[in-house]
């Protein structure tokens, strides 16, 4: 994708369909007058006198214990400078996303239109109230350390400058799992630290307060080595100015044990690497481009342990695995502050994770067979869904052991389990998805690629690296709209119809004819087939001169699927093809099942398809919780409808107990799992979390999926095809770009799959 295109989808990104990245929801009933009345006069009046007469009432009737702000004056943003407050809010609004996605936690992004310290300050103080904790970001150093210190000093509720301390804590991970891989201590090695800004200053006192030696520690900025004989130095830098007669990088990095890059691009080279000492630790972490690159340091130093910003490279250091978790363990026992205590706890916990085994849902997800604890896994993944539940209850400990913590948690294992219950609203497995797509792209056949959206999807899946397109449809039109969207990608543009596809269309007519000739085809209908677009994708699949197929955006589902039936075909020792819709609900990931195809399946075809499903469920790497559903309860109808679902219940149960699938049971019992715990506590469900639902009919399945996609604006992925021999996946009529994105990555992974097989 050009400059000027991915511009232009940054802008439509933060415009379409509403501007900004955050709105506000509202989270008690207001359809009635009684509702209204409540919510507001005179019903609200009774919470303000109760908070009227004690402040702290407003944890209790507001949301202050779950509010953060996020705060800037816009004086660094990112790697933009002073842009100034309204500049900066995009980048506010973003972190508050991602405060919302990995911690729901809610945020008011606030740009504040001053550069000076005191009016700043002020400013914080006064609208401080509103809020559980302050979240700073993007201010200017040196302004940034008083600001920091002045806020943490005068407010009683947890204030951090995420600049400063977020790389800290997530590097000071990642360093103390280096150290004790390359056998070193911490008070022994000498560390060289290139920048001086806000985050390399936090970064080297939180070493310190792990045993680093000052003694040990040369920084440098843009001027050279920062030498106690210089001039002019700010406070920050006379702290860690050194007493050694050195000026330049180089000089420092001779027997350096640990490099660590907050500064710009390429500014370490091979030969400095080369002079440092055995099994260096080289954490080059100025973004988008390092201070070297992580393959050049790697064939440089074969003994290096290496970590970048980066998230295409082993050991992401991002800030992402600290803020919100550190929050939500502040906010989580009302901490007036968050201290070195809770900090160090932070990257404690952080370095402990690395260690244990990693579920296979993140293995999944990063393409890894095993993700174990070693030189290129030092540090968690940012997807890792055991952040939430480790990192908050070490914070929260930490605050109450320093004695800064207003309200202490009793019941550990209770706020575990509910920090995983939060996790239920984000989207966290398309990310991982793509991943893993990413991992080892497929080359993708997209049937209608001369339709806008088709082409579109087909950009982004390439642009992002999740899958090597092939455009079927009428070159012409193709290349008219590949130019209007900026698609100007090498990429095989195929018109099955045109005469340079002649001998192709041969060869697959001849294949098919075969495969169907004592079914009513003939060779020169099988040529003719060979024209349309769907045989055609569909034998180039069959043939491996592509790895999977997307059709039916412009067509009804049943006329695409005839031909992946005949040209592909089912699975071996497959009995049946289904599908599941994979739904980004409020309660986390749901599979509906099933979606498309069987219209009225009986015991045994039910069967079949929960054990497809639940195939399929593995592979997103969640074990699968199956409910078998019906308008009855565990035998409390005798009609056909619902026996036919326990018939299958009873065969599953049988041949397959180690299936966690039960039924026929409602819905609503389904997914109430302390009602289903109550009433029916003999059920393999009871106390479980469902994440599957297998429906009696298609009428039931279909009309499920489609109401919650557009009644709850659920995230919709599918129908994925299940059984089939080779991956075809048919999109829904008129599916949107991300829909057909989201099926993309789908196909790829699919075929990863069916690859290892």
């Amino acid at each position: 994708m050009s400059k000027q295109s991915k511009r232009r989808e940054a802008l439509i990104y933060h415009a379409k369909p509403t501007p900004g990245k955050i709105k506000v929801v509202p989270t008690k009933k207001y359809a009635t007058q009684r509702d209204l009345a409540l919510a507001y006069s005179p019903g609200v009046a009774e919470p303000c006198l109760e908070i009227a007469k004690n402040k702290e009432n407003a944890y209790k009737y507001t949301t202050k214990g779950n509010l953060v702000a996020v705060i800037s004056n816009g004086t660094a943003v990112l790697g933009l400078g002073n842009i100034g407050p309204e500049a900066s809010k995009p980048v506010m609004e973003g972190k508050g996303l991602l405060f919302k996605i990995f911690a729901d936690i809610d945020v008011f992004d606030i740009e504040v239109d001053t550069e000076d310290v005191e009016t700043f300050i002020q400013t914080v103080k006064m609208i401080a109230p509103t809020f559980g904790g302050i979240n700073l970001e993007d201010i200017k150093a040196p302004e940034a350390f008083e600001i920091e210190r002045r806020l943490k000093a005068e407010l009683d509720i947890p204030v951090m400058h995420d600049d400063q301390h977020g790389t800290a804590i997530i590097s000071a991970a990642a360093l103390i799992n280096a150290l004790e891989l390359s056998e070193k201590k911490i008070e022994d090695v000498q560390i060289v630290i290139s920048g001086a800004g806000a985050a390399a200053i936090s970064c080297t006192r939180l070493y310190q307060a792990f045993g680093a030696r000052r003694e040990n520690i040369v920084m440098c900025d843009s001027k050279g080595v920062i030498r106690d004989d210089r001039e002019n130095l700010t406070a920050e830098k006379a702290e860690f100015a050194t007493h050694r007669k050195i000026d330049t990088l180089t000089d420092a990095m001779k027997d350096a044990d640990v490099f660590i890059g907050l500064s710009m691009a390429d500014v370490v080279t091979p030969e400095m690497l080369l002079i440092m000492a055995e099994n260096p630790i080289v954490f080059a972490m100025a973004n988008p481009d390092p201070e070297i690159a992580y393959q050049l340091a790697i064939d440089t130093r074969k003994d290096i342990i290496m970590a970048t910003g980066r998230s295409d490279h082993p050991n992401q250091v991002n800030n992402v695995l600290g803020f919100p978790f550190i929050f939500r363990g502040a906010l989580d026992v009302r901490a007036t502050k968050i201290n070195e205590e809770m900090k160090m706890a932070a990257v404690v916990a952080l370095a402990e994770l690395a260690k244990e085994p990693v579920p296979e849902q993140v293995n999944i997800a990063y393409g890894e067979t095993r993700l174990t604890f070693g030189k290129d896994y030092i540090i968690p993944k940012p997807f890792d869904p055991r952040l939430i539940a480790q990192i908050p209850p070490a914070v929260a400990k930490a605050a109450m052991e320093s004695g800064v913590a207003k309200e202490p948690i009793l019941d550990w294992e209770d706020y575990e389990n509910e920090l995983e219950s939060r996790l239920g609203t984000d989207n966290k497995l398309i990310k991982l998805l793509f991943n893993r797509a990413k991992m080892n792209p497929k080359r993708v056949v997209y049937a209608e690629a001369d339709k806008l959206e088709v082409l579109k999807a087909a950009q982004i899946a390439f642009d992002e690296g999740i899958a090597k397109p092939i455009l079927l449809g009428r070159r012409e039109t193709i290349l008219k709209l590949m130019e209007e969207i900026e698609f100007d990608a090498e990429v095989e543009i195929i018109d099955p119809k045109s005469d340079e596809e002649q001998d192709r269309k041969l060869r697959y007519a001849k294949v098919y004819w075969e495969q169907r000739k004592r079914r009513g085809v003939t060779l020169y209908s099988a040529e003719s087939l060979m024209r349309e677009r769907n045989y055609f994708g569909a034998m180039m699949v069959n043939e491996g001169d592509a790895d999977a197929l997307i059709s039916g955006f412009s067509r009804a589902y049943p006329a695409v699927v005839k031909p992946m039936l005949e040209v592909i075909g089912m699975a071996k020792g497959a009995t049946r093809v289904a599908t599941t819709n994979l739904m980004m609900t409020q309660r986390g990931p749901m599979f509906l099942s099933d979606t498309a195809i069987n219209v009225d399946p009986s015991a045994k075809d039910l069967a079949t398809i929960a054990r497809m499903t639940a195939t399929a469920v593995k592979m997103f790497g969640l074990e699968p919780v199956i409910a078998m559903t019906s308008y009855s309860n565990f035998g409390s109808s005798t009609n056909e409808r619902a026996s036919k679902i326990r018939e299958a219940v009873s065969f599953l149960h049988r041949q397959y107990p180690n299936l966690i699938v039960d039924g026929e049971v409602q819905t609503d019992f389904a997914l109430n799992s302390e009602l289903l715990q109550e009433i029916f506590p003999f059920s393999k469900l009871a106390g479980k979390k469902v994440n599957t639902l297998i429906f009696p009919n298609l009428d039931a399945a279909n009309i499920t999926y489609k109401l919650l996609k557009v009644m709850n604006n659920a995230e919709s992925v599918g129908p994925i095809m299940l059984g089939m021999r080779k991956p075809v996946h048919i999109l829904q009529l008129g599916a949107s770009v991300d829909e057909i994105v989201n099926m993309t990555a789908i196909a790829v992974v699919d075929a990863q799959q069916k690859e290892k097989r």
